[in-house]
C-alpha cells in the first residue's frame, strides 16, 4: 500500500512538469504566427491621396445690420399720431410720427410775411437809388445824400436776404414736425406714444429702423493663423482663391444657411488686446432669417492647396510631443508624427508629415500598439481619405 502511494505521487509530479513545459513553449512562441499563435488584430484604414483642397476656416461672428438709423424728434411738442406698425417694413420717406406742428405754421407764417415786408423796403430803396443816380449828375443832390441812398439800398437787400433764411428755418421746423422714416428698413417699437412730449431739450430717440437685407457679419482671426496663412502664399504651398472669397454662415445648431455671402475686408491693425484681426463679410437675408446681433459660425474660403492631404479627426491622435496618426506598414503599427492645419468639417488637414499613400488607422486603435503586428482592412468602402471641397 506504501510503494503504491509513493508511485502516485511521482506520476503526478511528472504530468505537472510536463504541463509546465508546455506552457512555457507556448509562451516563447511568436504572437503573430506559428501553430497555436494569436493572429494579428485587424484594423480599419483609409490610404491618403494628395488633392486639391479649398481650405476654410470656421470662426465665431456677429450679425449685424447693413445700415441702422435712430429716428429722432427733431423739433420739440406733442406727438399727436404714430402712423407706423411696430415690426413692419417702411420705405425712405414713409412718416412715421405727427408732431403739434401749430406753432411751426405760426412762426412760418410770420417769417414769410417777414420776407414780404424786406422786399418792399427793398424795392422802395432801389428806386431811391436809381433816382439819386439820375439827379447826381445834374448836380441836384449833394454826394451825401447819394451815399445815403446807396448804403439803403445795399442794407434793404441784406434784410430780405436775412427774412428769406429766417422763412427757411420756419419750414424746416414745420417740416420736422412731421417725422419721416430717413432709410428703408424694418422699423421696431415705438419708442414713445401718442401725447408724449418730445424734443424738449434733446432730440428724443421714437424708434429705431436696421436694414437686414443683407447683413453684415462681424468675426475675427487670430494674427497668427493670418501671418502662418501668409507665409504657406507666399512659399508656393498654397494658391489664392481667383475670385472674392465666399462665406458661408453655420447657425447655432450646426445646419448651414444656404444663402452664401462673400468677404469684404480686413482690418489692417491687430487688435493689441486679443491679438486678432478683425474681419467682415456680406451675408444675403432674402427671408429674413437672419436677425442683428445674432451669434453665428462663419466659414470663409481663404486658399487652395494644389496637393492638400487630409485625415478623418478620428485617426489623429496629440500626445506631449504634438499631434500623431498611426500608419500600417508592411504589417507592422508605426508612429508618424504630423503637423495639422484648419479643420475641415470630420477631417483635420494635415500640412506635414504625410505625402500620400500611407495606410492610416481610424478604427481598431485601442487593439493595437506602436510595433505590433496588425491587418489592414479599408475603412467602410473607401480607399481613400475624404477630401475637403475643391475650389471652383
Amino acid at each position: 500500500m506504501r510503494h503504491r502511494t509513493l508511485f502516485l505521487s511521482a506520476f503526478s509530479t511528472v504530468i505537472m512538469a510536463a504541463t509546465l513545459a508546455g506552457c512555457g513553449d507556448n509562451k516563447s512562441a511568436p504572437a503573430g504566427g506559428g501553430a497555436g499563435g494569436m493572429p494579428p488584430a485587424e484594423v480599419g484604414v483609409i490610404t491618403v491621396t494628395p488633392g486639391q483642397l479649398s481650405l476654410t476656416s470656421e470662426l465665431p461672428g456677429r450679425l449685424e445690420a447693413l445700415r441702422t438709423a435712430d429716428v429722432r424728434a427733431r423739433v420739440s411738442g406733442i406727438v399727436l399720431e404714430r402712423l407706423f406698425r411696430e415690426g413692419s417694413d417702411v420705405r425712405a420717406g414713409d412718416v412715421l410720427y405727427r408732431i403739434d406742428a401749430a406753432p411751426y405754421r405760426a412762426a412760418y407764417d410770420s417769417a414769410r410775411a417777414a420776407v414780404a415786408r424786406a422786399e418792399a423796403a427793398q424795392m422802395e430803396a432801389k428806386l431811391r437809388e436809381e433816382r439819386a443816380q439820375s439827379l447826381i449828375g445834374k448836380k441836384m443832390i449833394s454826394q451825401q445824400d447819394f451815399d445815403s441812398a446807396m448804403a439803403n439800398a445795399r442794407a434793404t437787400q441784406a434784410d430780405v436776404q436775412a427774412a428769406k433764411s429766417a422763412l427757411e428755418s420756419a419750414r424746416l421746423n414745420l417740416d420736422y414736425a412731421t417725422v419721416r422714416a430717413p432709410i428703408s428698413g424694418r422699423i421696431g417699437r415705438a419708442l414713445v406714444t401718442e401725447g408724449a412730449l418730445v424734443g424738449q431739450g434733446e432730440a428724443t430717440p421714437l424708434a429705431l429702423i436696421q436694414q437686414v437685407n443683407p447683413l453684415y457679419v462681424n468675426f475675427t482671426q487670430s494674427s497668427t493663423e493670418l501671418l502662418r496663412l501668409r507665409k504657406a502664399l507666399e512659399s508656393g504651398q498654397l494658391k489664392t482663391i481667383g475670385k472674392q472669397a465666399e462665406v458661408q454662415v453655420v447657425m447655432e445648431d450646426g445646419t448651414a444657411y444656404p444663402h452664401v455671402g462673400k468677404l469684404l475686408f480686413s482690418d489692417l491693425a491687430v487688435d493689441p488686446t486679443t491679438g486678432t484681426v478683425a474681419l467682415r463679410a456680406e451675408v444675403p437675408n432674402p427671408d429674413d432669417f437672419l436677425l442683428p446681433g445674432m451669434f453665428v459660425r462663419v466659414r470663409v474660403q481663404q486658399a487652395v492647396a494644389e496637393k492638400g492631404i487630409t485625415v478623418p479627426q478620428r485617426g489623429v491622435q496629440r500626445g506631449p510631443q504634438g499631434a500623431f496618426v498611426m500608419l500600417v506598414r508592411d504589417g507592422v503599427v508605426a508612429v508618424q508624427p504630423v503637423t495639422t492645419g484648419a479643420a475641415q468639417g470630420d477631417v483635420w488637414v494635415i500640412t506635414d508629415g504625410l505625402k500620400g499613400g500611407e495606410q492610416v488607422i481610424v478604427e481598431g486603435l485601442q487593439k493595437v500598439q506602436p510595433g505590433a503586428p496588425a491587418k489592414a482592412i479599408p475603412f467602410g468602402n473607401a480607399a481613400t481619405a475624404p477630401a475637403a471641397p475643391a475650389a471652383k
